[in-house]
């Protein structure tokens, strides 16, 4: 049985009063944004019960594709009713930006889903006709992408309760940090933490983190030899069952390699900030996208393709 733990509480009134504001406000914030998604997608429209937008398919004619596509923005409006996202609270405009509202969040998509450059994307861009820097680039990244990946974490649903938590060495700026992170056993990233230490200090605080931010404990822990693990586990009081051995957390190793990709690419993290904002927005993105290509079909994986497709549009129109 997973362990029970209970974050501490400084002020149980407060935390509440806010539980109940939240839920009186979901249902509207649910309601808005499903009409935002149905503007943009003419298959949400006809699933919504109103007629699609002038320039759309032709209405009452759906092709095979489009009834692919209507069934992820089903599960999509699913997930936005089930979530009730905030939709005007956090919103940050596109004001202020010569480019429109597509042209960035392309930008931004084509930074995190492939081993590209600011360099690389300023040059497919102005392959399309596009004049645009990489330094503007940089400040696309910086300014939407953890917004994204923020509302793209919020879609993923209940992690598997065993999970894979292991640490990796990375250079920046000539000092040796630590990069800590935590999968569950099918590949999804939950935490990644860059510290400065590889003891039972810097182990507690992703542990804390990983219980804080899943609302659950896990069923049972697998990590290397490291002895700040258990250590860390004792403190905390976790009933869970902890897995340790050489190679029973390749799951964790695996994951390193598209990271390492990427920090080659980079030519290395110029600081720990920018690796954990980096890495953070990264893990959302390859999270929606893994599709699992070589365990299912090629029509299955077309279609889970076409959902992480709708939840990438989603999560970039909600920061419109």
């Amino acid at each position: 049985m997973p362990g029970a733990w209970t974050a501490p509480c400084a002020d149980r009134r407060a935390s509440l009063e806010t539980a109940r504001t939240d839920a009186s406000n979901r249902q509207t914030e649910a309601a808005s944004s499903t009409k935002s998604f149905s503007r943009n997608c003419p298959i949400g429209a006809e699933i919504a019960g109103k007629p699609p937008a002038a320039g759309s398919a032709t209405p009452g004619v759906l092709t095979k594709n489009d009834k692919v596509m209507r069934s992820a923005c089903q599960v999509a409006l699913a997930r936005t009713a089930q979530a009730g996202w905030p939709t005007g609270m956090t919103r940050i405009p596109y004001r202020g930006f010569r480019f429109p509202k597509p042209i960035i969040q392309h930008a931004v998509w084509l930074y995190a889903r492939f081993t590209l450059s600011l360099r690389d994307v300023e040059d497919l861009s102005a392959e399309r006709g596009i004049t645009v820097s990489y330094e503007t680039n940089r400040v696309w990244m910086a300014r939407f992408g953890p917004l994204i990946a923020r509302r793209l974490r919020r879609q993923r649903g209940r992690p598997s309760d065993t999970w894979h938590l292991d640490e990796m060495f990375v250079r920046i700026r000539g000092r040796q940090m630590y990069l800590w992170r935590a999968v569950n056993a099918e590949g999804e990233i939950l935490e990644v933490l860059v510290q400065s230490r590889r003891n039972k200090r810097a182990a507690l605080r992703l542990m804390r983190n990983l219980l804080k931010k899943q609302g659950m404990a896990p069923g049972t822990l697998v990590t290397d030899r490291l002895g700040a693990y258990p250590a860390a586990v004792r403190e905390l009081g976790l009933s869970s069952a902890h897995v340790r051995g050489k190679r029973k957390n390749n799951r964790a190793e695996s994951s390193h390699v598209p990271i390492r990709r990427r920090e080659r690419k980079m030519q290395g993290f110029r600081s720990a900030g920018s690796a954990q904002r980096f890495l953070a927005f990264h893990a959302a993105v390859a999270d929606t996208f893994a599709t699992c290509r070589h365990l299912v079909s090629a029509k299955t994986h077309r279609l889970l393709r076409n959902q992480a497709f709708v939840a990438w549009r989603q999560a970039a129109i909600l920061t419109a």
